[in-house]
């Protein structure tokens, strides 16, 4: 009897980072690597990746809410894009680059907000069950840095909009989190030039043989 073959799992990878931290910009430098080497590559977004998802990002970038609303908002399009976009290619054997995943709400919502990372935990938990990224890239950066960026660079939303203050309970959230998940964390310095940056991202893809 032929039993059919099961593709291996694809790889999983974040890009994390505060706004302005140039983290978006590599993305595709990657996915080009990775479609070099015969990996198929699906590039994807949160708040996003699917019609649901993508429709709740445009409210929370742009309408007030309080802080329990955004978090459930951002776990409900979280629920969405992991079972409609990310789940599925993974088991198909493709590799997932995505620009933003969990870590940005514990350091956004949770040390950003100063919600409950209690709770936080707990939505993480049902929603993503065990599933966590096999490597999360965090670019590193200064907050005043990563806003002189974003002043020439677009519009900005309403966490754009935050001041400095928010930011840097934000990086902070993320060296909290790199701390507790050290074995998938790699941190890049974010404040060097593209260059610099994108040999830091190459030397992480080679010391891993990807």
């Amino acid at each position: 009897m032929h039993v059919a073959e099961v593709a291996p799992r694809g790889l999983f990878i974040t890009f994390e980072g505060i706004d302005g931290a140039g983290k978006s910009s590599h993305i595709d430098t990657m996915a080009a690597h990775l479609r070099a080497a015969g990996r198929r590559v699906m590039v994807t977004r949160e708040p996003g990746g699917t019609t649901l998802a993508e429709r709740l990002r445009g409210e929370l970038l742009n309408t007030p809410m309080d802080a329990l609303t955004e978090v459930l908002l951002v776990f409900a399009a979280r629920r969405d894009h992991l079972t409609q976009a990310i789940e599925p290619a993974l088991a198909a054997g493709t590799t997932v680059l995505c620009d933003r995943f969990t870590d940005s709400t514990f350091a956004y919502q949770g040390a950003g907000r100063g919600f409950d990372t209690g709770v936080l935990q707990q939505l993480e938990s049902w929603v993503q069950s065990d599933l966590q990224p096999d490597l999360t890239l965090w670019f590193d950066i200064s907050p005043e840095q990563a806003a002189q960026r974003l002043s020439t660079a677009r519009s900005p939303d309403r966490f754009e909009q935050l001041d400095a203050a928010f930011f840097h309970r934000v990086r902070r959230g993320y060296e909290l989190r790199a701390g507790s998940h050290a074995e998938r964390f790699v941190r890049i310095d974010a404040g060097l030039d593209r260059e610099a940056v994108a040999t830091q991202v190459a030397a992480t893809l080679r010391a891993r043989g990807w």
